[in-house]
C-alpha cells in the first residue's frame, strides 16, 4: 500500500490493514540472534538476502528500547524493518521468507477486497 504511505507520509496506515503482517507458527529457543540469514523470495527469485548483523539496532538494543516504554509478554513481536529489495507485489505472487534456523513462512498475495 505504498500509496497510502505516500499520502499520509507515514507508514502505520498502510502497513496495518488485515492479514498485512504474517507470522510463522513457530518460535525456536536457544538462537543466538546477533547473526541469522533472512532471505526473500518472491515466486522464487531472491529479492532480500541479507542477515540479522545487518540490523542497524542490535537486538540486545531493540528489546532494551521496546522495554522502556512498554511491558513485554511472552509472545510479542518486534519488528525489526526490512532490508533492501523491497519491491511492489501483485496478486497472484508467492512471497516466501526465509530465517536461518527458524524455516520458511510461504504466503500467497491476493487482491484486498
Amino acid at each position: 500500500m505504498r500509496d497510502l504511505q505516500k499520502r499520509d507520509g507515514q507508514w502505520t496506515r498502510a502497513k496495518g490493514f488485515d492479514t498485512f503482517c504474517p507470522i510463522g507458527p513457530r518460535i525456536v529457543a536457544g538462537l543466538d540472534p546477533s547473526k541469522l540469514a533472512i532471505a526473500t523470495r518472491v515466486n522464487g527469485v531472491v529479492k532480500q538476502d541479507s542477515s540479522t548483523s545487518d540490523l542497524i539496532f542490535d537486538v540486545p538494543a531493540l528489546i532494551s528500547f521496546v522495554s522502556a516504554h512498554m511491558t513485554l509478554e511472552v509472545g510479542d513481536v518486534i519488528s525489526t524493518g526490512t532490508p533492501s529489495g523491497v519491491g511492489n507485489l501483485t496478486p497472484g505472487d508467492e512471497v516466501e521468507i526465509e530465517i536461518e534456523g527458524i524455516g520458511i513462512l510461504k504466503n500467497p498475495v491476493i487482491a484486498r477486497s
